[in-house]
């Protein structure tokens, strides 16, 4: 890379440490160390969902279903915008007025309200578990990247630079550091692949013309894609609008509950059509660059093997010329970086809120609660260094975060009076059926994921002990 855009990354890297640098003597209390004081507006609240929720891994994927599928992939973050929505609607007006009352700082302490402490214990644990394999995985994705652009790095110093970086501005800043690197993130990843990728891109490989002659017609159609898929999409992706610790600390973060609301219309927008068409147009424009041979030095010709998911980096680095490399260098490290921050707050929040319970009186919760983001941070900064299976830590940990949680949440939104027995039996067979399908890789019927089966058997489980409850 040359030296402009090593500068301009380097100089973007020390200003997402300045802004938690700016946020530490800002910081009180555990309120303003994990929900921003309360007072957060809706346009940081919703980039910062948006900037969380898609991230890293679904920047690159979203690329690599482009390159495979052309624009049907935009389905996928589609259903982001009907959890999105949906959530905003029937989930923040109950949830809401009570973290306000009983001053709430995580997602369990909700279920300790509607069942009982063993209830939200677990809940924290398996929560705990799921951020902190988030978090290293978004390390990992940053340092593998960063090893790819920069050569004379090894993969372990990419992770300590990494790690070191959103640690660093996590740990000093809390959620409001966050919130607002996420935003500065969010807008330079919007300007990188939108004002710059996509024209780029496209004039690159010759416009319509091009995309006419090397792609198949189904890839500029909406219906390539299955039911079952669009199933599995949701399925997959919905309900973590309703378990995401992440999110119920922005839920909490925002100054009134119409604030909230409207981040989520917010969050949602930005997700489809906006992120969702520009990582599918990308990855179409990748595919595009392909078949005309633009890869062939990097030992990629038409026709020869190739990840459907480096088309879309493959393809800026081709176009992009000397200064805008350090922009989209930095696009794509504000993705990762937007994930790994908030999964890192999350984790910090179930151990100091729901596992060691800290008053949240103690003056000296907020010293604890850094000092457990930089322990979470350390453990997954090791997680990074010495595991490459990360990935299958984190859809591991996520599958049965969603399967377990989802339909407890539904219980407390629907019914007057729900059984905590139920909740505890229904979280453990839910994700542990989950769990159990994917380990042993069982052939499901109809092609359907995991997770359906195992949110379907959650519910059996949580209406069955319900109804006993009640006789």
């Amino acid at each position: 890379m040359h030296i402009i855009d090593i500068s301009i990354f380097i100089i973007y890297m020390f200003s997402m440490l300045g802004v938690g640098i700016y946020f530490m003597k800002r910081n009180k209390s555990q309120e303003d160390y994990y929900v921003g004081g309360r007072e957060m507006t809706s346009f940081h609240i919703g980039l910062s969902v948006v900037a969380t929720d898609v991230g890293g891994g679904f920047s690159i994927g979203l690329g690599g279903l482009g390159f495979l599928i052309g624009l049907s992939g935009s389905w996928m973050l589609f259903t982001g915008i009907i959890g999105a929505w949906i959530s905003a609607i029937f989930l923040i007006p109950i949830v809401y007025p009570l973290a306000r009352k009983h001053n709430f700082l995580s997602f369990p302490e909700i279920l300790n309200h509607f069942y009982n402490k063993k209830v939200a214990i677990l809940a924290g644990v398996i929560s705990l578990i799921g951020y902190i394999g988030f978090t290293s995985s978004q390390v990992l994705a940053g340092a593998k990247l960063a090893a790819a652009t920069f050569p004379s790095i090894t993969i372990v110093d990419a992770v300590l630079l990494m790690g070191v970086i959103v640690i660093g501005y996590t740990v000093l800043g809390g959620l409001k550091a966050v919130i607002f690197t996420d935003t500065i993130q969010w807008i330079i990843l919007m300007v990188g692949l939108i004002v710059v990728g996509i024209p780029l891109g496209f004039i690159k490989v010759g416009g319509w013309e091009a995309i006419r002659i090397y792609l198949p017609n189904d890839f500029l159609s909406l219906t390539n894609i299955s039911f079952i898929q669009f199933i599995n999409w949701f399925i997959t992706i919905v309900p973590i609008w309703f378990v995401g610790m992440t999110l119920y600390q922005r839920i909490y973060a925002s100054k009134d509950e119409k604030t909230a609301k409207k981040a989520w219309f917010i969050a949602g927008l930005f997700e489809w059509p906006i992120m969702a068409f520009m990582g599918i147009t990308l990855g179409l424009l990748g595919r595009v660059a392909f078949e005309q041979g633009m890869f062939t030095e990097f030992g990629y010709a038409p026709g020869s093997p190739i990840d459907a998911e480096i088309g879309l980096p493959l393809l800026l680095t081709h176009i992009f010329p000397v200064g805008l490399m350090g922009l989209l260098m930095s696009s794509y490290f504000s993705a990762i970086m937007s994930t790994a921050d908030s999964c890192l707050m999350a984790a910090s929040g179930n151990f100091t809120t729901d596992i060691l319970r800290l008053s949240k009186q103690n003056p000296k919760s907020i010293r604890y609660s850094q000092l457990a983001t930089l322990v979470i941070g350390i453990l997954a900064i090791f997680l990074a260094t010495k595991m490459q299976n990360v990935l299958d830590l984190m859809l591991y940990s996520y599958a049965f975060m969603v399967s377990g949680l989802f339909v407890p949440v539904l219980g407390f939104m629907f019914l007057k009076k729900p059984s905590a027995k139920a909740a505890m039996y229904s979280m453990l067979f839910g994700g542990g059926t989950t769990l159990a399908l994917i380990l042993t890789e069982v052939a499901l019927p109809f092609g359907l994921d995991a997770n359906f089966f195992g949110i379907t058997f959650s519910a059996i489980v949580f209406i069955s002990i319900q109804s006993l409850f009640k006789r």
